[in-house]
């Protein structure tokens, strides 16, 4: 594995290369990460992937300083796999000056975790799009535990007609259901007893609408209740279309369920998906 930290170099070595499959990542890799890196191994080609904390996608209230960085952990980790190329820029490197240019999302940006940490999905495209002109790759594995996400990544490479194909990986979770995550760390052992209670929920969700149940508002609001009365902040808790992520209608068919709740100081996101029959 070829450790590069420029931005020239990283172009240089890419330049030779006529198929490229990219895992971006934030770093503090574990289990989740490592699921997309076996995703990229099968694509073949030259696998890269990158470290890089995005400022752009924090909130002055929110955690950028105290985000983990364990390049060390993360390099021996990724020593097991057959990643070509880690990309590791500063942050002088990928915004040598303020970031100006923006893009204009979609209304969906502005919805969900959008609503919740304004300003987040803007400044995961922007540094996601700075990468993809930076990497240049034929495809690049993104994790379903960060859906909304995933979606507006899709919809980005459709509407600027990008030459890459968005690749979704599964969500990697802990024996009792968590989803497993960077900011899991963070948790006390009381609260990480806890945690897997907004899986069960949303898990609960499902099973209702699976067996027939479409009282969507009902099932909502008592998924949110069981969380407050369980200590849970709720951001959100939400049936929503899949592939769109708009307000379900009775009839759709293909659908998910996303939560939103803070435990502590921890924030933790999950979704589940399910298709129902006529």
């Amino acid at each position: 594995m070829e450790i590069i930290n420029d931005i020239p170099s990283l172009r240089a070595r890419l330049k030779r290369e006529p198929y490229v499959v990219f895992v971006p990542t934030m770093g503090n890799l574990h289990e989740g990460h490592m699921s997309l890196i076996r995703i990229a191994e099968r694509k073949a080609g030259c696998l890269v992937a990158s470290i890089f904390v995005n400022r752009l996608q924090f909130e002055l209230t929110e955690d950028f300083d105290q985000y983990p960085r364990t390049l060390v952990h993360d390099c021996r980790l990724l020593e097991n796999y057959s990643v070509d190329v880690l990309f590791v820029p500063d942050e002088k490197s990928i915004c040598p000056v303020r970031q100006e240019f923006l893009l204009e999302l979609p209304p969906v940006a502005n919805t969900l975790e959008g609503e919740s940490r304004p300003g987040f999905f803007r400044g995961v495209v922007t540094l996601v799009l700075k990468l993809f002109n930076l990497v240049q790759p034929q495809v690049a594995i993104f994790g379903k535990k960060d859906y909304q996400q995933l979606q507006i990544m899709r919809e980005m490479v459709r509407q600027l007609n990008l030459s890459i194909e968005i690749v979704e990986g599964e969500i990697a979770r802990a024996p009792d259901g968590l989803a497993l995550s960077s900011r899991n760390r963070y948790l006390s052992d009381e609260e990480r007893a806890e945690a897997a209670n907004l899986y069960q929920v949303l898990s609960k969700i499902k099973q209702e609408i699976e067996i027939g149940n479409r009282n969507f508002q009902e099932l909502q609001e008592n998924a949110r209740a069981i969380l407050v009365s369980h200590g849970w902040k709720v951001d959100y808790v939400v049936i929503r279309q899949r592939d769109t992520l708009v307000p379900v209608q009775v009839d759709d068919r293909d659908l998910i369920v996303l939560g939103a709740a803070q435990l502590g100081r921890t924030r933790l996101i999950d979704n589940l998906e399910m298709s129902i029959g006529i």
